[in-house]
């Protein structure tokens, strides 16, 4: 059954960033007022030109540690799409004591004046906080498996985990309405290859003609889903009072290699680069001793279909060329990301 009360005023977090801006247009196109709240770290306030002048948008220069801030915010609004967050493996690496204090401190801050206001949470979480599972579909309820703590990298799966465990708790102990969404690897327009996102490292490679580099063997699985795909499933699930309390996973059905991934994202751009493979070690060179993979990410949907009758609508080649065809579009394109 669908939540009767249609909340119609929404605070985003983070959401001049790849995936919240998007959810930003999406709202607005439902009959949303939209609020922004970004510090625009790893993000670009042109993300969200074509609604900035939209009488419905506000944005907001701030961060989710200015309680002050997040405080008058919430207070005005019905409900939070909490996507804010330090993101890619190699901000992470780079960043980690900001990292974690973003992705725990902030959320902390978020559900405890959520709670005061009485407003409901959309949390933006990850398919990392899995871990090192076999090569086989997560689901929601699996064991998580981890690396040591000495991997810096892991730390964001372990941030992410517990803002999970925090939203839960407030609904457990505080009847606080949560919808927990768990994203694997969403790509699009808009995405930078800055921070290590691999689809828009290849795409920027791939139209220059320059090398698309592989890390490690390319054996690696990815689950890629469009980003219009995520965020429509992020708003009908934050729509659907069933849906409270519970942790779906959100990805699609573009189920590829990182190597295969390379020589297609090559043919469909009609490319000459040469792909070639570089160990880990010489990749995140500084940090190697901080970093570990995953082998596997590829995500059960069972649960988000019978919720909201799910279904990804674009497929692996729609998913390259529509991100393609925004990269050869913007203005200004550098090796690590585009800026309009």
């Amino acid at each position: 059954m669908k939540n009767k009360l249609l909340q119609k005023r929404a605070l985003v977090t983070g959401g001049s960033g790849f995936i919240g801006s998007h959810l930003c247009e999406e709202l607005l196109a439902r009959g949303f007022k939209v609020t922004v709240v970004d510090n625009l770290a790893t993000s670009a306030k042109s993300n969200l030109s074509a609604i900035i002048k939209n009488k419905n948008f506000k944005f907001y220069k701030g961060s989710v540690l200015d309680v002050k801030l997040m405080r008058r915010l919430i207070r005005s609004c019905d409900i939070v799409y909490h996507m804010a967050a330090a993101v890619g493996v190699k901000y992470i690496l780079d960043n980690p004591l900001g990292s974690i204090l973003t992705n725990i401190k902030g959320t902390e801050i978020i559900f405890e004046l959520a709670d005061k206001y009485h407003k409901k949470v959309v949390l933006a979480s990850t398919s990392e906080v899995y871990g090192k599972h076999a090569c086989e579909p997560f689901k929601e309820e699996d064991d998580r498996i981890l690396g040591p703590v000495n991997k810096s990298r892991w730390s964001y799966a372990e941030a992410k985990a517990m803002d999970e465990f925090l939203a839960l708790a407030y609904l457990k102990e505080r009847k606080l309405p949560v919808v927990i969404v768990r994203f694997f690897n969403t790509v699009g327009p808009r995405q930078t290859g800055r921070y290590g996102m691999v689809l828009p490292g290849f795409i920027l490679k791939a139209i220059q003609n320059k090398p698309i580099t592989v890390y490690g063997d390319g054996a690696q699985m990815r689950s890629f889903t469009f980003v219009k795909d995520a965020v429509d499933a992020v708003v009908e699930l934050s729509l659907n009072a069933q849906a409270e309390g519970q942790v779906f996973n959100v990805g699609g059905a573009a189920n590829i290699s990182i190597k295969d991934l390379a020589y297609k994202v090559k043919e469909r751009a009609g490319s000459s680069s040469q792909i070639i493979f570089v160990p880990y070690a010489e990749a995140y060179k500084g940090n190697a001793e901080d970093f570990e993979d995953m082998v596997c990410r590829i995500p059960d949907v069972n649960k988000l279909q019978k919720m909201i009758g799910f279904k990804p609508e674009f497929s692996i080649d729609e998913i390259i060329d529509r991100t393609i065809d925004y990269f050869r579009k913007v203005k200004k394109c550098d090796l690590g990301g585009c800026l309009r």
